[in-house]
């Protein structure tokens, strides 16, 4: 059997994962606190019977924040445990728990931490959010009886076929799930290719966020008060802010004729980016020392979490991050829904059913490089009349396919048992 081979690397990579932690404490200490839960060791004492959600990072934690809206108004008195493997995901997930909620790191897959981690918290039914499965912790919720199920999932092609390269490995784990939920048919095709019981196909739980309306409030305010048209850099990644800055710096028409609003996907990389925008030699303002409305400069910095809608609203078009790199884009879902054109590039694997339902409703355009998507949203965001006809398609968009959260938190509680 090729898992006890697997469980032998895992554990003997366990110093590995602590100098990793230790590395990126430096940047982000968060990763440097509750460590021993990363190895199953967890103090206190658990009452039985939580929901457990497993939110590896800031997308899955705020997927799991809108499944649990509905988790609650479906089961008012639920208790829920939520596990991480990011300091930014347990960030955000540390705002959605009430009295009675836990919270912890998802252990390192071997075999005794999975064991521990089950024993410490017996959880009543576990979810993993969009593609999280590691085979121990399939395998360990199969022996203790635990329900294991895969919520708004997805996987790409890429996916796919590594995980059919590993197949003794992974069909065996995507087998011991008792449920698959899938955003989309493709998906489901996908996850029945490696092994996967789909139980149904309930769309993507994203489409069900309701932007925060005071954040949206308040960009419109800023965006009117800019005195000209703002374009955004949703979520960039590494690699694509210097290109961006260093088309600015070589055509100074495009810094001058709009605002430009940076929000980098990663927060440990503010500093770098902001000192990169300034070494292009372009001005920066950061939105963490804004006490009012935001200081003119070549570069607005989104320097914040949880304000993604703020953001949206403050521009009249993004470029979607991780889409102009070969890194599978970011979720454009909640830029619809803050009524935000979005121009894409064309790595969009890891969302490409709704990249394609927004290109196809006219609520995004897609363009081969990053040069070309900074031309075409300067000229949607100085265009008003076509700029507002393509945030009214993305607002059309975003509410064509709400109701996940319902069904997959219906489904949830009927295999789990309601109470």
């Amino acid at each position: 059997m090729i898992r006890p081979f697997y469980s032998l690397v895992m554990s003997g990579a366990q110093p590995l994962l602590r100098h990793k932690l230790r590395r990126r404490g430096v940047a982000e200490p968060g990763y440097l606190q509750h460590v021993d839960e990363r190895f199953g060791l967890y103090a206190g004492r658990s009452e039985p019977g939580r929901i457990w959600i497993h939110a590896v990072s800031l997308g899955e934690t705020r997927a799991a924040a809108i499944l649990l809206d509905e988790l609650r108004a479906q089961e008012p008195d639920a208790h829920v445990l939520l596990t991480h493997g990011t300091a930014t995901g347990r960030a955000e997930g540390e705002r959605l728990l009430r009295p009675g909620d836990l919270q912890a790191w998802l252990p390192w897959d071997t075999p005794q931490a999975v064991r521990r981690f089950l024993a410490h918290f017996r959880p009543r039914i576990g979810v993993l959010m969009e593609t999280e499965v590691w085979p121990n912790l399939a395998a360990g919720c199969l022996h203790e009886g635990v329900p294991l199920v895969l919520a708004n999932a997805r996987l790409s092609e890429k996916s796919m076929r590594q995980a059919l390269r590993l197949a003794r490995l992974s069909r065996p784990a995507y087998g011991a799930l008792a449920a698959a939920w899938a955003q989309t048919e493709a998906d489901a095709r996908r996850l029945v290719r490696v092994g996967a019981r789909v139980g149904g196909v309930f769309g993507n739980l994203k489409f069900d966020a309701s932007p925060d309306p005071r954040q949206l409030a308040r960009g419109r305010a800023w965006r009117a008060a800019s005195g000209r048209p703002v374009v955004m850099f949703a979520s960039s990644r590494e690699g694509e802010e210097q290109a961006l800055f260093a088309a600015l710096a070589a055509d100074k028409a495009l810094a001058a004729g709009v605002q430009w609003l940076v929000v980098p996907r990663h927060p440990q990389r503010f500093d770098e980016v902001a000192a990169l925008a300034q070494r292009h030699g372009l001005s920066v303002s950061r939105r963490s020392g804004w006490t009012g409305a935001p200081q003119p400069a070549d570069v607005w910095l989104g320097d914040s979490l949880g304000e993604m809608a703020l953001y949206y609203a403050m521009a009249d078009a993004a470029l979607l991050g991780g889409s102009f790199e070969p890194l599978g884009g970011q979720n454009l879902i909640e830029a619809a829904a803050s009524g935000c054109p979005v121009v894409m590039g064309p790595h969009t694997f890891n969302f490409a059913d709704a990249a394609q339902l927004a290109e196809d409703a006219g609520a995004a355009l897609r363009v081969a490089t990053i040069g070309e998507a900074v031309r075409s949203a300067v000229a949607l965001a100085v265009d008003a009349t076509r700029q507002a006809a393509v945030a009214a398609a993305g607002l059309a968009f975003a509410s064509a396919h709400r109701g996940a959260a319902r069904r997959t938190a219906g489904a949830l509680l009927a295999l789990a048992g309601r109470r």
